[in-house]
């Protein structure tokens, strides 16, 4: 099966947030571990925190996650000041689906922005979202064994 991201980008920071307004996406709903901060880091890089408040502006942001380790989630949630939604489940959509009925978003106007196709875009895709790929938030320091893992799940991406 091959997977074709509406974006596919280096990382969160190479979004170009003023297309998407014009395309009129106004919510973001990202993956965490990798795609907002280190995996299983519980925190966010300096960067991410300032590119956050600049998102923040202009979109509803949420995040969508797989985890669900109760310690972590409660360290994640000491770290974020936006709706975070543990046990995702994805690419099963039925958790982001009931998340995004509560809170009134529509699917032609958000965007699923993830790391990893067969989940995040995956997902995206089935949600009917616009569908956002990137690499690691940590790709420069991944071990070797994780970049070709990556590389492998990258090969169900249709360019």
């Amino acid at each position: 099966m091959f997977i074709k991201p509406d974006y596919n980008l280096e990382n969160i920071y190479a979004i170009d947030l003023d297309e998407l307004k014009s395309k009129g996406i106004k919510n973001l709903l990202f993956d965490l571990d990798s795609t907002l901060m280190a995996s299983k880091s519980g925190n966010y890089f300096d960067e991410t925190v300032n590119w956050l408040e600049k998102v923040r502006k202009d979109f509803f942001i949420a995040v969508v996650s797989n985890n669900h380790n109760p310690s972590y989630m409660e360290k994640v949630r000491k770290v974020s000041d936006f709706p975070l939604v543990f046990h995702a489940k994805k690419p099963d959509i039925k958790v982001t689906e009931k998340f995004m009925a509560e809170n009134d978003l529509k699917p032609s106007e958000t965007a699923f922005v993830g790391d990893r196709p067969l989940t995040d875009t995956l997902c995206g895709k089935r949600l009917g979202c616009t569908t956002i790929l990137v690499d690691s938030i940590t790709a420069k320091t991944e071990k070797p064994i994780v970049r070709f893992a990556r590389k492998l799940e990258r090969l169900s991406v249709k360019h």
